[in-house]
């Protein structure tokens, strides 16, 4: 059986030696927070580092100075039941508990006994009186948490705040005087920057490697809102999860958190969370417990070549407005569907992510200046943040049409929004459009992304307001490339169909 690539987050089970897979993420702000208000006088050294020539053949003096801040993390997690099937030398076969289950196994089937679960991570020093960053999903469920210091020393700890959005977690020692980490500014690193990753793989002990930057703000898909890793090729393993990113002075750049992985080992991709992401999100989780971000209310994506394309934009860096949502405060300013954001104050923004991550770093009550383009001109709007409230719902009529085989979009089969369909797939009120009932697997829609219970808003700019309508808009279209609106999977995307047997782009 083929083992598929995946991401592992880097925790290690005592027991079981068994690689934690799957999930990890990012930051934000709190409302009215102030730079005076900071919990947490975190060390900082925010000047550029030395990209001259390599003098040193050795890390050394580096590792000796920043290796005390370096902890390792034990938690005791809640335990798990799991079955032994008979004549099994120990052989596990989770989810096979169930008492009704039992009858196929002649009553044979016997529960293995409720034991404490061990799970190993790292973690890094951020304040002389005790406080600790580690993951979020190092210290997820844990009963009890043991730091042990470098020096050797055994402290109970306690869990201050996880913000599971950035796979980010405080935990706090009673001690004084600990040698705390000094931060770097993450976005002043670059592609090529030499860094070195400390941690506890594998519960052997702490550990150095070193390797260079080998992207910075990478989305890599862990299931997370907010994304914006650094990626590295320094060898980081199961155990190095919380553990420092650090650069050649011995300041912390990230927070190493997961790897992408066919075998649950290193394999050359290592993802940290930034340092300015980590130093917030800690501040926040000190001084109030928890994370609240910053909210415009819109919706985005990348902006890609074809759509670029199908927009008329020359510029090929940006994030795509595909939705605003009434009464936000994107909104009242103004912003419009099929905008394209490609800066917030003087930050440019280069993906739908980076965007994401400037928003929800704003504190709400914040007035914050975009730069959009717009019909082939910039214009600086102003947008003030606030808390995301609630979401929509449900209700609406009836009428029925199907595409044929006349201009675009062939293959793909449309109704109206119903009263059922609103239900079935929990549309919005204000929603509007024709459901998408078939699409053919073999089409050019099909390869767009196109899927059924998709809801088709917009056709090359016009609006969709019922299966007849997109239907007529299809017969009417002129040439081949479709630039769709689309609800999809309760977010709004564009995506570009086309039909002359070019890549399709922009699918949900």
């Amino acid at each position: 059986m083929n083992n598929p690539s995946r991401i592992t987050l880097l925790r290690r089970a005592a027991a079981g030696a068994a690689c934690v897979l799957a999930t990890a993420g990012l930051f934000a702000a709190i409302e009215g927070a102030q730079p005076s208000d900071h919990a947490i006088a975190l060390k900082r050294d925010d000047s550029s580092v030395n990209r001259g020539k390599i003098e040193s053949a050795s890390f050394a003096a580096v590792v000796k100075r920043v290796a005390p801040s370096i902890v390792k993390v034990t938690v005791q997690i809640s335990p798990r039941h799991a079955a032994i099937g008979p004549g099994e030398q120990g052989g596990m076969l989770p989810g096979l508990i169930d008492p009704s289950l039992r009858q196929f196994f002649g009553n044979r089937l016997q529960v293995a006994p409720e034991e404490p679960e061990s799970g190993l991570g790292s973690g890094v020093i951020i304040s002389t009186d005790g406080y600790i960053v580690t993951n979020n999903h190092v210290v997820d469920g844990a009963k009890t948490v043991t730091v042990t210091l470098s020096d050797g020393r055994e402290l109970q700890a306690r869990v201050v705040g996880r913000d599971p959005q950035t796979d980010v977690a405080v935990i706090k020692v009673q001690a004084k005087d600990l040698p705390a980490i000094t931060f770097a500014p993450s976005h002043n690193v670059e592609v090529g920057d030499r860094v070195l990753a400390i941690g506890n793989p594998f519960g052997i002990g702490e550990t150095v490697t070193t390797g260079i930057v080998s992207a910075t703000g990478r989305r890599a898909g862990l299931g997370l809102k907010y994304e914006d890793f650094i990626q590295t090729d320094a060898a980081i393993n199961p155990g190095n999860s919380g553990g420092a990113l650090v650069d050649v002075e011995g300041r912390l750049v990230g927070i190493n958190t997961a790897i992408l992985s066919h075998s649950g080992g290193f394999q050359g991709v290592g993802l940290a969370v930034p340092s300015d992401l980590v130093g917030n999100v800690a501040d926040n989780l000190v001084a109030h417990g928890k994370v609240v971000r910053g909210y415009i209310g819109i919706g985005i994506q990348d902006l890609t070549p074809g759509l670029a394309d199908s927009f008329g934009i020359k510029a090929r860096s940006g994030a795509l407005v595909s939705d605003v949502q009434p009464g936000s405060p994107a909104a009242k300013a103004g912003l419009r569907s099929g905008d394209v954001i490609t800066a917030v104050g003087s930050q440019p923004v280069d993906s739908a992510g980076r965007l994401s991550v400037s928003v929800a770093e704003t504190p709400p009550g914040t007035r914050v200046v975009l730069d959009v383009l717009r019909d082939g001109k910039t214009e600086s709007i102003p947008v003030t943040t606030v808390v995301k409230g609630a979401g929509d719902s449900a209700g609406n009529e009836d009428l029925s049409a199907e595409a044929d085989d006349k201009g675009v979009l062939n293959g793909v089969g449309v109704s109206d929004v119903d009263a059922n369909a609103r239900r079935e797939l929990n549309l919005p009120d204000r929603l509007s459009g024709a459901v998408i009932t078939h699409v053919d697997p073999d089409s050019a829609s099909a390869r767009a992304g196109l899927r059924e219970g998709d809801v088709i808003l917009e056709l090359n700019r016009q609006p969709v307001t019922s299966a007849k309508a997109a239907v007529d808009l299809c017969e009417g279209a002129a040439g081949r490339r479709t630039l769709l609106k689309l609800w999809s999977h309760g977010s709004t995307v564009y995506v570009v169909v086309d039909e002359t047997g070019g890549p399709s782009e922009g699918g949900p």
